[in-house]
């Protein structure tokens, strides 16, 4: 039998894996042949490394479709191999760069047009990947697409092409404590501040209208785009997914590796520390702020972040939409086809 923190990953986030691009043969192959924790990365990794190298010898072969979406499985693959994977931080930074390498070698050739956005953060680097709809010459709206706590821009190829197809622009940000960002920086309450740096760097893109801007936010990214919105006047319109009220509200019966994930990001130096700065991601005060049309969405089933602790903030913004599935698990990743749908028609709504 797999140990307690290997059931944890597969139960709380499986559905999330596949949603988001790792085949579900290879989860079913990959999760079989690990027993420890331990050895979690090391499987996906190998996982990953088989994409990489068909990727390669498409190429080579001069088969560029097949390449690039091979590469891009490889990037989600490797993302996922260390995700709230923490045990060695210098091998989650490898796996971190090779997830961002295969993403940016995949994107070359089935979308040459997406871009990388940089921006200073306070001594460090943000960093984000701006893509744009195909057959729309004029400037478009544009929606900023924020993580989680441990997920990052190269898991968002699958929700940017929902945004996409309707028309809009996505940037897939990596913001403190994200991803590449969070090598030089560590997660941070006042988010709004990334995003600010993010829309300055964009502000001479001439395809991109700037009035009408927008954030979609998953999991913990479901408090940055709120608390985004109650201090960034440029964003129009904000949508979150099962996102947290207080981070700190059910820390003791967070899973573990989650607490990890936190504890690691959060650059704190021990637990007590870390609930210490959990405890600064409230939306208490912030969330009534918001006077920009906010979707609120989660799922009955959420085990991570419990459903009445997402509707606290569709409660207390005054200009909100309140959407619960009661079917869905937490970002409702068991039901993509019915949350993302629902999050890109309301963004696309509000933006025009």
């Amino acid at each position: 039998m797999p140990d307690e923190r290997i059931q944890v990953a597969i139960n709380n986030w499986g559905p999330r894996m596949i949603s988001n691009g790792v085949d579900y043969n290879d989860f079913v192959r990959t999760v079989s042949g690990v027993e420890r924790w331990d050895q979690w990365l090391d499987a996906w990794t190998a996982t990953a490394d088989v994409h990489r190298d068909l990727a390669i010898a498409a190429r080579a072969a001069g088969h560029h479709l097949s390449a690039g979406e091979a590469f891009l499985r490889a990037a989600v693959t490797y993302h996922f191999s260390k995700f709230v994977w923490v045990l060695d931080p210098a091998r989650n930074r490898q796996a971190t760069q090779s997830a961002v390498a295969s993403m940016y070698e995949g994107l070359a050739i089935v979308d040459p047009g997406a871009r990388r956005i940089e921006a200073e953060l306070d001594g460090g680097v943000i960093a984000g990947n701006l893509r744009r709809p195909s057959e729309h010459s004029e400037r478009v709206p544009l929606v900023i697409l924020l993580p989680g706590l441990d997920s990052t821009k190269e898991e968002f190829h699958l929700w940017e092409s929902v945004f996409l197809r309707r028309g809009m622009a996505t940037l897939s940000l990596d913001g403190p404590g994200q991803g590449e960002s969070g090598f030089t920086m560590r997660i941070r309450h006042d988010y709004e501040e990334a995003v600010a740096a993010a829309l300055d760097a964009l502000a001479d893109d001439r395809g991109l209208d700037l009035g009408r801007v927008g954030a979609a936010g998953v999991s913990l990214g479901g408090y940055y785009v709120v608390r985004s919105a109650a201090f960034e006047p440029r964003l129009k319109a904000v949508a979150g997914v099962s996102g947290p009220y207080d981070m700190a509200a059910r820390w003791e019966t967070m899973p573990s590796l989650s607490r990890e994930t936190f504890t690691h990001h959060s650059g704190a130096s021990g637990e007590d520390d870390a609930r210490e700065r959990a405890a600064k991601l409230s939306l208490a005060g912030v969330a009534e702020r918001v006077q920009q049309p906010c979707l609120v969405v989660t799922g009955r089933l959420d085990r991570l972040v419990p459903w009445e602790q997402t509707k606290r903030i569709a409660d207390e913004a005054p200009n909100s939409k309140w959407v619960l599935y009661d079917d869905g698990t937490h970002v409702c990743n068991n039901i993509p086809f019915k949350y993302r749908p629902l999050v890109a028609d309301w963004m696309q709504d509000q933006l025009g």
